[in-house]
């Protein structure tokens, strides 16, 4: 290990001894440097302006960079941003301090969730959205950073994403679609189609770093890694908040996840609330007979959708419903769960004296990691959805046709899911693609149609689709067959609650 002992300032520079285990003899070395850090968050960010661009790193309310926001909260003359960040924290907290105060003037995300005012204010007119697929988001990003002007991916084909018309902004009364997004260039590669996405850069990145020096170089802890990274390279001006500021050389060169080329000024966070969106304890198995039947629902399903790992596996489980299959996998095997925002091998909810605010899932719930696993940038990550390095991918779905398209993150005019990560995850040509969801909406109707009636996430995507009925499985270029049947269900039952038409397994037989 590499021990570093500070010595005296000369010069206005730093005196090191540095010790090199091994060598016989003590090499002292000076360096002098030009000190990166900043006396608070309020003199870090001056020279943001209204009209700026800025790249906000963080993944839901883990690792994002609270007081840097808080100090642009402060100041009121800052108006009309353009704010990229993969969502926009909670309506009370990190970005959604901004949104409250009225300083946003255009978001660039992935995901509005659960942020109520976030969607109040894009539906009433008053907030310019762009949304962008999550991995498309993260390597737009990456792009611009490493000054790649564009790329082609086959995230968005066959979507509004690639046909454009997806509402940027709506008029006051919701009525309109005053702004909507362009279509996109396609070129095709190896007989498909693919996207062009252009690269984003910003004014100002702001960055919530777990451990800093003075010349810039960044450590993250944990899920905290997340958009930062990416973000960290891609502003003019990067301004990073770090818990630690430690001495130069404390850093192992092989330890940092930022240079400091990228970082020109940094502060010690004053104070850390470090909020958990969605703090989930484990359960025992015991406490599910005294949830709500909704929920019981949910569990049978997603008990069913367990059967579908196989040993060895990497998966991605999608936020909701899927991720509770991690809770139902089978002992004697090995399954590798991948979470979008930055993790590889996930495990269980935590308990109490486990939970760590730096670790989250994709669907913003406290977690674990377990030995073996690893976390990375968001950027990294949808690399590896990109790549086909994942076996299959388990989602929760609005719509699913015969054929296998997928809608899951929009009803135009009323619920603005967003796309997330589901519309890279689908589009993943070897990964196998499992829609878990309740075969009736609250009104009935069937949501396994003929046709999809909302937008698409994905076209021709889905490989198999299980509900509290029944299993089907996608056939390539002919439609639905049953496979399963759950207990107490019928073909007939079926037949009547699905909206299209479909073959019947010969070894049909209830088994969940």
């Amino acid at each position: 290990m590499l021990a570093v002992k500070r010595q005296a300032t000369l010069a206005g520079g730093r005196m090191h001894q540095i010790l090199r285990p091994g060598l016989l003899t003590t090499v002292l070395a000076t360096r002098a440097y030009h000190s990166k850090l900043y006396g608070s968050a309020d003199e870090a960010i001056e020279g943001i302006k209204s009209g700026s661009k800025l790249l906000i790193g963080g993944f839901g309310l883990c690792g994002i960079p609270e007081n840097l926001l808080k100090a642009i909260a402060r100041r009121k003359d800052i108006e009309h941003v353009t704010a990229v960040s993969n969502n926009a924290g909670t309506s009370d907290y990190g970005l959604g301090t901004l949104l409250q105060s009225r300083q946003i003037k255009r978001m660039v995300s992935s995901y509005v969730g659960e942020n109520k005012e976030f969607a109040r204010q894009y539906l009433g007119g008053e907030l310019e959205v762009e949304l962008i697929p999550q991995g498309t988001l993260a390597e737009r990003v990456r792009c611009g950073g490493a000054g790649i002007p564009a790329f082609y991916t086959l995230t968005g084909v066959g979507t509004q994403v690639e046909t454009g018309g997806i509402p940027i902004k709506y008029s006051s009364d919701g009525q309109k679609v005053l702004i909507a997004s362009e279509p996109r260039e396609t070129k095709m590669f190896g007989g498909r189609k693919y996207l062009m996405e252009e690269g984003i850069t910003g004014d100002f990145a702001l960055i919530k770093a777990w451990k800093a020096d003075e010349l810039g170089n960044l450590v993250f802890k944990y899920a905290g890694n997340n958009f930062n990274a990416p973000m960290a390279t891609a502003g003019k001006i990067t301004i990073v908040e770090a818990e630690e500021i430690v001495p130069v050389g404390e850093l192992g060169p092989d330890n940092i996840h930022i240079p400091g080329i990228h970082v020109h000024r940094v502060i010690k966070g004053e104070v850390y609330e470090k909020r958990i969106e969605k703090l989930t304890l484990r359960r025992s198995s015991s406490d599910e007979g005294a949830l709500p039947a909704s929920m019981q629902q949910r569990i049978h399903i997603i008990k069913r959708a367990a059967r579908e790992f196989r040993d060895g596996m990497y998966v991605n489980l999608g936020i909701g419903m899927p991720v509770l299959a991690s809770n139902y996998i089978d002992p004697n095997i090995t399954v590798h769960l991948q979470s979008e925002n930055g993790i590889l091998g996930m495990g269980p909810f935590p308990r109490a004296e486990e939970v760590d605010a730096d670790l989250v899932n994709a669907g913003k719930e406290s977690v674990t990691v377990l030995p073996g696993g690893s976390c990375f940038s968001s950027d990294v990550s949808f690399g590896m959805i990109r790549g086909n390095r994942l076996d299959m991918t388990i989602l929760g779905g609005m719509q699913v046709s015969q054929f296998g398209d997928l809608s899951n993150w929009v009803v135009p005019g009323k619920i603005i899911k967003g796309m997330g990560g589901a519309m890279d995850l689908v589009a993943a040509t070897n990964s196998r693609v499992v829609v878990t969801m309740t075969h009736n909406d609250k009104n009935g109707g069937p949501k396994i149609l003929k046709e999809n009636t909302l937008p698409l996430t994905g076209v021709k995507c889905v490989d198999r689709i299980i509900t509290d009925k029944c299993v089907f499985d996608v056939v390539p270029g002919k439609g639905l067959l049953l496979r399963e049947l759950s207990h107490g269900k019928t073909v007939e039952e079926i037949r009547a609650s699905t909206g299209c038409e479909f073959d019947v397994a010969s070894d049909v037989a209830e088994t969940y």
